[in-house]
């Protein structure tokens, strides 16, 4: 079974060790060693990265109670090879799971709101909370496990039997038995965990909460903590200066133009929905008037450029209200074909040909059909259009 270093040295950076198995793990070539720092993905945390010899380990998995390193290139069966973390990955990871003992703890010690899950993601990690917690109750977490990152308490490491776990006040009940491994912040939290954590707590830096959201009864909380914290704040203060900027207001009165503004463009959409019902009124109007007639019935194949596809479908269905008419209106992205009521027309079955011909989807019912992505000029398809109306209006 390989040692696990990371367990009493989680700073280790490199380290010497023999290749105690290669193979092959889902077809990319693996090894399990005597002795890793390598930490596996496990307990919310994800695994490490870094170099064997002169391979890379890619990922670090555990198989029925061994650790297995991915690679990139295979090494040999009782090689000795030096082995060297990706250290900016791993001190990440400890500054965020360190910061999760924190907060689950400044949750627990303040409200008694018990953490069930935690996970670390790419951007951020998140911890649920069995109650929910009010935007107070989060703000006074945060303040508390700040407090304790900027005391700079030593964190540490003991292994301790079962018995010894059932006798001291653990944060929670530990998920296994047999040696547990404790991770102790000095007078504020003890917990049983096999994760990476940093030796003080100065090195989290901060922990900030990003926002919570009830969860399964209960409150899911994102946070960032150290160097993920720093990022975050560059990301909101872009976004913030950029946002102050375009509304020329300042960061304060941010929220209400945004809303606002908001509110001004819902206006200006009912507004503009007001007129283009108007203008393809109009418009219906004059397509039908100029339109020739085929069978008794106006034929209308019409290429509107500038009108949206709602606006195709406006126009088409002004004309159809007109009596009389079949009409297909069409866009390079987009195609409505539309006949009135008191006429022998299939606007689907056109529509369908005219797809098999040219590409593109779409459907509808025998008096309105839409669709797009047809493949071909707007000439050549309105060309097509116009024959099948007239095939489809003469008299037989």
């Amino acid at each position: 079974m390989t040692h696990r270093i990371y367990y009493t040295e989680p700073d280790c950076r490199t380290f010497d060790a023999v290749v105690t198995r290669a193979f092959q793990h889902e077809g990319r070539p693996a090894v399990t060693l005597d002795r890793t720092a390598f930490y596996p993905t496990s307990g919310g945390q994800p695994f490490d990265t870094g170099r064997l010899g002169g391979a890379e380990v890619t990922e670090t998995i555990e198989v029925e109670d061994d650790l297995v390193h991915v690679l990139s290139a295979p090494l040999a069966d009782g090689a000795s090879v030096t082995g060297s973390i990706d250290w900016p990955r791993r001190f990440d990871h400890m500054q965020q799971h360190t910061g999760q003992h924190l907060l689950s703890a400044a949750f627990d010690r303040l409200f008694e709101n018990r953490t069930t899950s935690f996970h670390m993601g790419v951007d951020h990690s998140t911890i649920d909370l069995a109650r929910e917690a009010s935007a107070t109750d989060v703000e006074r977490a945060v303040d508390e496990a700040n407090g304790v990152v900027w005391q700079d308490r030593p964190v540490s490491i003991r292994f301790v039997s079962a018995d010894e776990a059932a006798a001291l006040a653990l944060r929670k009940e530990p998920v296994r038995g047999g040696t547990l491994r404790l991770i102790e912040v000095e007078g504020f939290d003890l917990s049983a965990c096999g994760g990476t954590h940093v030796s003080r707590t100065g090195a989290v830096g901060v922990v900030a909460v990003l926002g919570s959201e009830r969860f399964r009864g209960g409150s899911r909380v994102s946070f960032v903590c150290g160097g993920r914290a720093l990022r975050a704040l560059r990301l909101y203060r872009d976004a913030v200066a950029g946002s102050v900027r375009a509304l020329s207001v300042l960061p304060g009165e941010l929220p209400a133009a945004v809303e606002r503004t908001q509110a001004e463009g819902k206006e200006l959409r009912k507004t503009l929905k007001r007129l283009q019902e108007t203008l393809a009124g109009h418009e219906a109007a004059r397509l039908v008037a100029e339109a020739a007639e085929v069978g008794g019935v106006r034929a209308v194949v019409a290429v509107l450029d500038g009108w949206d596809a709602a606006g195709l479908k406006a126009i088409a269905a002004a004309a159809a209200m007109r009596g009389r008419a079949a009409i297909v209106a069409l866009t390079s992205a987009s195609i409505v074909v539309a006949r009135s009521t008191d006429v022998t027309l299939d606007a689907n079955a056109v529509l369908r040909q005219l797809t098999d011909r040219f590409g593109g989807r779409g459907g509808g019912k025998p008096d309105l059909a839409q669709g797009g992505g047809l493949t071909g000029s707007v000439q050549e398809i309105a060309a097509a259009a116009r024959e099948l109306l007239e095939a489809s209006l003469q008299p037989s």
